[in-house]
């Protein structure tokens, strides 16, 4: 069964309407000067036949028409990318508009669309971490977890930065035990928070990550200012054991630490900065390991067969001259 490679469009249909516009010109013209001589020209006619079929079979060669079906060889390759929010209160924050998580959102999702050939996964956490998403290549999942993201999804408790990246190599053991993947893949971590750390020392667990070839790509969300936390009824703001208003602000040291000891690459996303985009290229540059070669199955393009004839045809309209007008 005869298919094409590409959908017959307007430009197409806009290319042959001014063809055929450009030769009924040409033609009226050759008629007009050819009149006065008593001639009428239609030594031209074949010639037009001959350039209506190559042009035609031009058109057809770039349409890509495919015939059957061939095997063909693909290597894979590309990266595990776990990207892991902070969803403490002080997310909820204003000092990034219009306010820490919902702007990361927002990031987030251009990011997602930026990595089709990679594998992503999502988690959460606050005082404890979740996997919100395992990795997958299914953006359209992907981007439904994001949309729903909010500090609600996590218990209230002080942040820990070790239990996010407690949780990834978890699964980095589970995947390496198993036998799915012929090679390691390459991983990256992008951790986004406002780097406020209570948990116990992250020295430990940024080893394990260093000495596996782990990169973290710490992203810091927030404003040395700082803001106050609303609570989450919308009334008011949360105030701290001695009754004031809490203040979370952004700590980048721990953060900083935390990319150089992996190999990673510090960023923020403050009221003035947004380095998205420099994460972004940070991670492209990030190598994926090439996978297993599988065999798939492709339309074979004809492509070649319409071509090759439509170049003939050409050459024999430059060879074979026609006196159109005959004085």
């Amino acid at each position: 069964m005869l298919n094409w490679a590409y959908p017959l469009g307007w430009p197409e249909g806009l290319a042959a309407i001014i063809f055929f516009l450009l030769y009924l010109g040409y033609a009226l013209r050759t008629r007009r000067l050819a009149a006065p001589l008593g001639q009428r020209g239609w030594a031209l006619g074949w010639k037009l036949v001959l350039r209506v079929a190559y042009v035609g079979l031009l058109g057809a060669a770039l349409l890509g028409p495919a015939y059957g079906i061939t095997q063909r060889p693909v290597r894979t390759e590309g990266k595990d990318v776990w990207l892991l929010v902070d969803l403490s209160r002080s997310m909820d924050a204003g000092d990034v508009a219009p306010s820490r998580l919902q702007k990361v959102k927002q990031e987030l999702t251009t990011l997602v669309s930026r990595f089709q050939a990679d594998r992503l996964g999502l988690i959460v956490f606050g005082g404890e971490a979740y996997v919100q998403c395992p990795l997958t290549y299914d953006q359209a999942a992907l981007q439904l977890f994001l949309n729903t993201l909010q500090t609600s999804l996590v218990p209230a408790a002080s942040t820990d930065l070790a239990t996010p990246l407690e949780l990834v190599l978890q699964r980095l053991e589970s995947s390496q035990s198993g036998t799915a993947e012929a090679r390691p893949r390459a991983v990256a971590i992008v951790l986004v928070t406002d780097g406020e750390d209570f948990g116990e020392n992250l020295e430990p667990t940024t080893r394990i990550l260093a000495r596996s070839g782990t990169r973290v790509f710490p992203m810091g969300v927030g404003t040395a200012e700082g803001s106050r936390i609303p609570q989450a009824s919308g009334r008011g703001y949360l105030r701290d054991a001695r009754g004031r208003e809490a203040i979370t602000r952004l700590v980048p040291a721990p953060l900083r630490r935390l990319a150089e000891q992996t190999g990673g690459q510090y960023f923020e996303l403050t009221d003035r900065r947004n380095e998205f985009p420099l994460l972004l290229n940070a991670l492209n540059r990030l190598e994926g390991q090439a996978e297993q070669v599988r065999t798939v199955s492709v339309a074979d393009n004809r492509y070649r067969y319409p071509l090759v004839l439509a170049l003939l045809l050409v050459l024999l309209d430059v060879v074979v001259t026609v006196k159109v007008i005959r004085p």
